[in-house]
C-alpha cells in the first residue's frame, strides 16, 4: 500500500513532502501511458514506496506500459510499469491492441543489422529505407544505361507497438535486470519481428516493399518522437480500411519516384 499524506499541502502523515507522479485517470493493464494519464502532486511518501522507485516528472513515465491496473489518484511506482508489454504476465490480457481509429497493426521482420542491433523497443518510432533496382519499374523490362539502384526513405514515424518473441535484455521499468521469459526460460537473441501501427493503405505499400526490395530500419531519436501515440486516422486518401485499393510497381513509382531519382 502507498500512502499519500496531505496531497497538495505539507505535513500530512509526518515527514517531508515531495513532488511525485500520480494517475490522473484509471490506467488499465498493458496500457501504454501517455501524458494525459498523468499529473503530479505533493505527497509524503510512506509505506512500501520509497523515493528510489517513484517518479518526479511525467516525462519519466510516458510510453511505459502498466503491468497492473492503476487506479485514479494512485502513486505510480516503477514496479507497476514495464518498458515492453512482452514482460507482463498473460492472464488478464486485453483481447485487442490499443490501435487508434483507422489504423491497423502489421508485423514486419527484423534482425540484428536490419533492426538497429535490437535497440528498438515498444513505444519507439522508426523510419524505413527501401533499396531497389530501378529496372523493376521499367515497362519494357530493360534498363537503359548502367545498372542503377536507389535507396530511399519510404516511411517515417512508424510507431512500434510490439516486439517478436526473442527479446533479450528487456527489463521492467524497475530495472531489476530480469529479461523476457517463456515457459520459465530466459530468451536470448535479438527480436525477430516488430509490430507497427499504420493505415491499411500504407500496409499495402509496406507489403510491396518487403516483397520486392531490401529493407532497413533506422531508430529515431527520442527527442524527435511524437508527444503522444497517433490520434484517429486523418489521412483523406485512406480514412477507412476499405479505402485500400491495391499496390503495384506503377503506384509505388508514382508515389515514391524511384525511377526519376
Amino acid at each position: 500500500m502507498f500512502l499519500l499524506g496531505n496531497v497538495g499541502g505539507g505535513g500530512g502523515l509526518g515527514g517531508p513532502t515531495n513532488v511525485v507522479v500520480i494517475a490522473k485517470q484509471t490506467i488499465p493493464l498493458r496500457h501504454q501511458i501517455t501524458a494525459a494519464d498523468l499529473e503530479t502532486a505533493k505527497a509524503s511518501v510512506n509505506g512500501n514506496a520509497t523515493l528510489g522507485n517513484v517518479y518526479t516528472t511525467t516525462a519519466d513515465v510516458v510510453n511505459k506500459v502498466a503491468q497492473i491496473p492503476i487506479s485514479r489518484g494512485a502513486l505510480i511506482t516503477s514496479d507497476m510499469l514495464a518498458t515492453d508489454p512482452n514482460v507482463i504476465p498473460s492472464g488478464a490480457v486485453p483481447v485487442y491492441l490499443p490501435l487508434a481509429k483507422g489504423y491497423v497493426a502489421m508485423t514486419i521482420p527484423t534482425g540484428e543489422q536490419q533492426g538497429v542491433a535490437g535497440h528498438i523497443s515498444v513505444g519507439d518510432y522508426i523510419t524505413v529505407i527501401a533499396s531497389v533496382s530501378v529496372q523493376i519499374f521499367s515497362s519494357g523490362g530493360q534498363q537503359q544505361g548502367p545498372p542503377k539502384s536507389v535507396s530511399k526513405t519510404v516511411f517515417t514515424n512508424l510507431r512500434i507497438i510490439g516486439l517478436g518473441p526473442a527479446s533479450s535484455g528487456v527489463t521492467s521499468a524497475a530495472g531489476n535486470g530480469q529479461t523476457t521469459t517463456q515457459g520459465g526460460a530466459t530468451t536470448t537473441g535479438v527480436t525477430s519481428s516488430l509490430t507497427v501501427e499504420l493505415t491499411q493503405c500504407d500496409a499495402e505499400y509496406l507489403t510491396w516493399f518487403l516483397a520486392n526490395t531490401t529493407i532497413r530500419y533506422t531508430l529515431e531519436s527520442y527527442k524527435d518522437y511524437k508527444p503522444t501515440p497517433p490520434g484517429d486516422n486523418d489521412d483523406p486518401a485512406c480514412l477507412q480500411i476499405t479505402s485500400a485499393g491495391g499496390v503495384s510497381n506503377k503506384q509505388v513509382d508514382a508515389k515514391y519516384h524511384f525511377s526519376t531519382l
